[in-house]
């Protein structure tokens, strides 16, 4: 494909979430430093440490990535070393993104595919080494089928990104989601407390580390900075003592951050 091809075919869609560079100085038109920024610390904060975890890259590994939007951690996993990535979601133009970020790649077609879904009830062709999981769980009112799906998926480990609840209580909170766009359902959701999804996972035989946050920038992460967002590890064979697990805070995050009541 050309470079004007490619640009036109870029410019078809009307709204991209994530920046992608190409050869011939192309790129997706997200101009937003909050959110090119955000993807860059969560980079650094999840992925990374996943890399560091198991050696340094993917090579060799087969990559569930659900939820996986216009394929932005697909494609980590691939420049990663993944032998095989899937990625499902149930929107048709992240799918159709994804598919055309990978062809502009030039990723060889046998590594990846990209199927339009609904996680839940998609069913999923041989084992997967690792699953992503990445602003998938927030979204749907079903984590215990969902975490079921994570086990029956072969991975021995698990990427979780998830809004969670600030309780320290094992529960979900209810919540209501009014853009159903790229939603299953009518958009009620559960938000889970850390302890929600460590318990969840341990009733798969995975053990979990809320990851400590090394955000150097907290523009468009405020999410974060007020701790209602969270990353986790998931293993059922690697040793997690190794990496950095999030410290509890008995502080309210307002007091023990004021500017995060004002900060993007």
């Amino acid at each position: 494909m050309d470079a004007e091809d490619a640009r036109r075919r870029i410019a078809e869609f009307p709204r991209w979430e994530y920046r992608f560079e190409f050869d011939d100085g192309l790129s997706t038109p997200v101009d937003d430093r909050q959110r090119v920024n955000r993807q860059q610390q969560r980079h650094a904060y999840f992925f990374k440490r996943l890399l560091e975890l198991i050696g340094g890259s993917l090579h060799g590994q087969r990559v569930l990535d659900l939820g996986c939007g216009a394929g932005y951690w697909s494609l980590a996993a691939i420049e990663a070393g993944a032998r095989f990535v899937l990625g499902v979601d149930v929107a048709a133009d992240f799918i159709e993104q994804a598919n055309l970020v990978f062809e502009l790649k030039g990723v060889e077609p046998e590594r990846y595919r990209f199927d339009r879904a609904d996680v839940l009830e998609h069913s999923f062709d041989g084992d997967f080494d690792i699953v992503l999981c990445l602003g998938l769980i927030d979204q749907l009112d079903r984590p215990a089928e969902l975490f079921a799906l994570l086990a029956a998926s072969g991975a021995e480990t698990l990427v979780i990104d998830t809004e969670v609840s600030r309780a320290r209580e094992s529960l979900f909170e209810v919540s209501r989601r009014y853009n159903t766009r790229n939603l299953v359902g009518d958009g009620l959701v559960l938000i889970p407390s850390r302890q929600a999804v460590s318990d969840l996972a341990g009733r798969h035989d995975f053990r979990t580390v809320a990851l400590e946050p090394n955000v150097t920038d907290y523009t468009g992460m405020s999410d974060y900075r007020r701790r209602r967002r969270c990353a986790f590890i998931c293993s059922r064979s690697l040793d997690l003592r190794q990496l950095p697990a999030e410290r509890p805070v008995r502080t309210p995050w307002w007091l023990r951050d004021p500017r995060a009541l004002t900060s993007v």
